[in-house]
């Protein structure tokens, strides 16, 4: 899979959607604006959080999404699998084959 076509493909289709649902997307993008905010947890560690999420839900778009903000976040790619190894610990085969994903997602955004 190339990554970055998928990612492309996605915001297109999902601003066909934000077409017909502007407030939700609204009150969305809100959410996810407040919940980024540095805290007691800082961007990063939120973002591993929500990606942990993604691959136990097994949505592609989302693990895409949340790797390239933590390459934009400087995660390296050590962080990245110690954070992988977590993941499939507590979601056994099916994270660890989503992980995958994520580390091929990862290889290509930091490539960039």
């Amino acid at each position: 899979m190339n990554w970055t076509t998928f990612l492309d493909d996605t915001v297109k289709r999902m601003g066909a959607l934000q077409k017909q649902a502007p407030e939700m997307f609204a009150g969305f993008n809100a959410m996810g604006k407040s919940a980024k905010k540095n805290g007691a947890l800082d961007e990063k560690t939120k973002e591993l959080i929500a990606l942990g999420i993604a691959i136990s839900t097994r949505c592609d778009s989302c693990i895409g999404f949340h790797v390239k903000s933590l390459v934009r976040l400087g995660t390296t790619r050590e962080e990245l699998c110690e954070a992988l190894e977590m993941i499939g610990y507590m979601g056994g085969g099916p994270s660890i084959a989503f992980g995958a994903k994520a580390l091929e997602a990862y290889d290509e955004f930091s490539a960039a």
